[in-house]
């Protein structure tokens, strides 16, 4: 049975040049898809005038949606913003640069109204970013299924279809340091995959950065799972082992009579142990950190201005 209403929420940020035919391409699948739908567009502190354009488009289609944040808050923190407002029976969330394709959303809500999945989700055949953005994502995938308890198939993006009793419980959780598709996968939404090709960007270059894919790998990490600092206490452990070792050796060579000369052996651990003591304090501090973060209930983003 076909929904009501369908939402589609993309976050932009500097896609000026993008939206209007974004915008062309959502119109050829979306009423033929749903007799009512909304496009819900999150500015998320864009520096050029994709704001302007996202209001020339409200004038042209009364179905769109503004939402203009006050900054650059990340773009999980956009898609959270633009959850806040959906309606939708069924929500489509999905990039802005054309890399997803509009016209793949009704495979995505078919399969997800041909079974009892919470989620439809694109799994990508092929993806055509460079050879360094897809190593960190394989990397990053690796480090998230062997250290956290998210579980989920590689290769799957953003793009995807929910359903909206599925929303309406990630509206419940209000963390500040994890991201938004991270608490789609803990909170243990069931999912159907569809097969979909990834096309290239539309225009310009991805503004996600390394650091904003290290940033969002440590969010995962930190926010899902105890094993760094579980990893100090077990270095911890296997340190304590070696110099009790060392000391015993030096001990016995010392009976000998066969103590090296010079203070060698003493500087090289000083320097070792010094170095540990910084990476545990810095894994501790990171999760301090985000204790601190999140005890001051602070937003994870601020709406500036909403047209509806």
């Amino acid at each position: 049975m076909l929904p009501n209403l369908i939402s589609i929420v993309i976050p932009v940020f500097n896609n000026q040049d993008i939206l209007d035919v974004l915008h062309q391409r959502l119109l050829h699948v979306l009423p033929q898809l749903c007799k009512e739908y909304e496009i819900v567009l999150v500015d998320d502190g864009s520096q050029d005038n994709s704001w302007a354009r996202i209001e020339a488009l409200k004038k042209q289609n009364h179905r769109i949606v503004g939402i203009k944040l006050m900054r650059n808050f990340g773009q999980q923190n956009a898609i959270a913003a633009g959850l806040e407002h959906v309606r939708g029976d069924i929500v489509v969330l999905m990039d802005s640069d054309l890399q997803d394709r509009p016209e793949d959303i009704p495979k995505l809500v078919d399969a997800l109204l041909a079974s009892d999945a919470s989620m439809a989700i694109a799994k990508w055949k092929n993806r055509k970013d460079d050879f360094l953005k897809k190593f960190i994502s394989k990397f990053f995938y690796r480090i998230s299924q062997g250290i956290t308890k998210i579980k989920h198939q590689p290769n799957l993006g953003v793009f995807r279809a929910i359903r909206k009793e599925e929303i309406e419980e990630l509206k419940k959780y209000q963390e500040k340091t994890s991201s938004t598709l991270s608490l789609l996968y803990w909170i243990g939404l069931d999912y159907t995959t569809v097969d979909l090709a990834r096309d290239a960007r539309y225009t310009g270059k991805s503004e996600y950065t390394l650091k904003k894919m290290l940033k969002l790998a440590l969010d995962r990490i930190f926010s899902f799972s105890m094993f760094p600092i579980r990893l100090a206490i077990y270095c911890g452990l296997l340190i304590s082992v070696c110099s009790f070792l060392f000391g015993l050796m030096l001990v016995i060579r010392y009976w000998n009579g066969k103590v090296a000369a010079g203070w060698t052996s003493t500087i090289v651990l000083v320097l070792f142990f010094f170095g540990m003591n910084f990476i545990f304090l810095g894994i501790i501090g990171e999760y301090l950190g985000r204790v601190f973060l999140e005890s001051k209930h602070r937003p994870k983003f601020i709406i500036k201005k909403i047209l509806k």
